[in-house]
């Protein structure tokens, strides 16, 4: 094959390979969640901050202005809602956010969660020559872990931007697990080029994320369309569906996304909803993924 040919040229090894580069493997979902659960939930929060802007060698204060917002109002907002309900969670935290704000993620490790890698400055992995892609990578997770002093388990590539090189990486860190893909509803193992690789998924959905609701470009067409209740409803029948079937709810918000007077709430009353239907487990990723990992060795 050759890098001129289009798809419809390639022959059944090329199409077979690009395939088989990252599978879903074993459904690692245990008969039983801890503590007899019926359901698994996992909130996370990816705090983006500035590095939304700085991502793209952008420099427009208004926007790095909203990645501020994240800090100074979401993450403190999420932060007290979630004692109040006595929740854990999982932040998922650029280096450089990390950098900028080290009291913030002092804080939140401080208060019982955890949190897990997300790049150095929100780059895309997929426009990044291997080496560059391995060494951010490695210096993201070491940066982590001298502000924070925990060594981070887990991964959520930077707006789910998974590259040929990133399972290869993440199993040279020797990572627990990903949350960046969509393959299931439930935790898997990850398969490299038909290797099983004992990383666990944590499986991720556009429809679990608050920004494709809210977010908006106000010099483009995007516009913010669906009212908050209707994203509440989302989660819940998200969530619901989940509980039915003995699964796991996986959540994906924003500080600077979800953290406002009027979307907080969202979280609030979702969180009420599963306390009240019951039988839930809060968990962080980490826990989550520990929990499917005795899986692998059955």
């Amino acid at each position: 094959m050759t890098a001129q040919q289009e798809p419809w040229q390639w022959d059944e090894a090329e199409w077979r390979r690009r395939v088989a580069q990252v599978r879903a493997g074993r459904l690692l979902k245990p008969a039983a969640w801890p503590g007899g659960a019926r359901c698994a939930v996992a909130l996370s929060f990816d705090s983006d901050h500035e590095t939304n802007e700085l991502r793209d060698g952008g420099n427009s204060i208004g926007r790095m202005s909203w990645g501020q917002y994240g800090t100074r109002k979401g993450v403190p907002r999420i932060l007290s809602l979630l004692a109040k309900e006595s929740v854990p969670a999982t932040f998922f935290v650029p280096a450089v956010t990390a950098l900028l704000h080290p009291d913030e993620q002092r804080r939140v490790v401080a208060e019982g969660h955890e949190i897990g890698l997300h790049g150095w400055i929100h780059e895309l992995n997929s426009v990044l020559p291997e080496p560059i892609e391995r060494d951010l990578h490695f210096r993201a997770a070491d940066a982590l872990e001298k502000i924070t002093g925990v060594r981070a388990v887990g991964m959520r590539t930077p707006s789910w931007d998974f590259s040929p090189a990133t399972l290869k990486i993440q199993r040279e860190l020797g990572l627990l697990y990903d949350s960046s893909l969509m393959a299931d509803d439930d935790p898997y193992e990850l398969v490299e080029a038909g290797e099983p690789t004992g990383i666990v998924e944590l499986p991720v959905e556009w429809i679990r994320d608050d920004a494709p609701y809210f977010n908006m470009d106000r010099f483009k067409g995007l516009r913010p369309h669906t009212p908050p209740p209707a994203v509440l409803e989302i989660f819940i029948r998200e969530f619901d569906r989940a509980h039915e079937e003995g699964g796991l709810f996986l959540l994906t918000m924003h500080p600077h996304v979800i953290g406002y007077r009027s979307r907080i709430f969202i979280v609030e009353e979702l969180i009420r909803h599963m306390k009240a239907k019951g039988g839930c487990w809060f968990a962080t990723h980490a826990d989550v993924a520990r929990a499917c990992a005795a899986g692998l060795k059955a």
